[in-house]
């Protein structure tokens, strides 16, 4: 498969004025996996392991409702490391786009990071600029699908997520829980987040509370 074509990258870019919320994947959209063996919790290696949280749908919809585009931007360095193949790769997407849409929600768009700097594939080894914490995804995606990222948002479990909206000029929403550790960290990398919520239905729901606010303050 061709990286390019992996990456959703696009030569037609356009002015944009929509506005979008942005969702890391694992974490937010499915539940991470533990690999008792490496004692590491990480993303889904193969199909099965693809559980995406019951809530995740209505969540969707209800953005989709207040006017967003609903766009996933992930690091997937999953291939780089030898953890699967690509034809993996694309199964468990297609298991992820299945549990999400049954219900009738719908993405706008993927952008995914297939590179790592430390890759075992070497065509995948790179210290790039779509790797978050750096906003390259997120840029990316504005420009092909014409975003206003001042008017957007992005939402995830990580300071990695938070980091890359805060630079690309979103409004930012951690998810899960903080945690003295975490706290610290994020004001050492200046990504402390505008807002927290349990999970992705909060978040929209907290946007949802942000958008009636916005409404009500117009003159």
């Amino acid at each position: 498969m061709n990286l390019n074509e992996s990456q959703r990258v696009s030569t037609n870019f356009q002015e944009g004025n929509a506005k979008a919320v942005f969702l890391d994947r694992d974490g937010v959209i499915n539940e991470l996996v533990y690999y008792e063996e490496h004692g590491i919790v990480d993303s889904p290696f193969t199909p099965e392991q693809m559980k995406v949280f019951s809530w995740v749908p209505e969540a969707i919809k209800r953005l989709k409702e207040l006017g967003y585009k609903v766009v996933i931007v992930s690091n997937q360095p999953g291939i780089a490391k030898g953890h699967l193949s690509w034809d993996t790769f694309w199964k468990i997407r297609e298991r992820m786009l299945f549990e999400v849409e049954k219900d009738g929600a719908k993405l706008d768009g993927e952008y995914y990071c297939f590179h790592h700097p430390e890759a075992r594939v070497a065509e995948l080894r790179e210290n790039c600029d779509c790797r978050k914490p750096r906003p390259g995804l997120l840029l990316k995606a504005a420009a092909e699908l014409g975003i206003d990222l001042k008017n957007s948002w992005m939402v995830g479990d990580g300071i990695v997520d938070i980091r890359a909206g805060k630079g690309a000029g979103c409004r930012t929403i951690f998810v899960g829980r903080l945690k003295c550790d975490i706290c610290q960290l994020m004001r050492e990398n200046d990504a402390t987040p505008d807002f927290t919520a349990k999970n992705l239905l909060e978040a929209a729901e907290l946007i949802e509370k942000m958008e009636g606010e916005n409404l009500n303050k117009s003159p």
